[in-house]
């Protein structure tokens, strides 16, 4: 065993820190149970499968806690406004 303390700030890398070693646990036993001549290609078969998952898992977390971020600061006090577009720039025969 080798161990090593982890640190995480908050809750989302907790959760990406424990999914990526259920991760790596989870490839190595495919390795070890895969057949003679099939363990890269099992073991690629599921990295691809696990990280996808991990990567989505990951942003969802992150958009998460930004989203909350934002709710908690609340809205902007003014609203945006628009700029005139009656102007583009362009000449008035409406080309480009």
């Amino acid at each position: 065993m080798y161990p090593r303390d982890i640190r995480v700030n908050n809750p989302t890398e907790a959760l990406l820190v424990e999914q990526a070693l259920a991760m790596a646990r989870e490839l190595n036993d495919t390795a070890n149970a895969a057949a003679d001549g099939k363990v890269l290609q099992e073991v690629e078969r599921l990295a691809i499968t696990r990280g996808h998952e991990l990567t989505r898992q990951g942003v969802e977390a992150v958009v998460n806690d930004q989203a909350e971020a934002v709710e908690k600061r609340g809205r902007r006090a003014e609203p945006a406004h628009a700029e005139d577009r009656g102007s583009t720039g362009g000449d008035a025969s409406g080309r480009c």
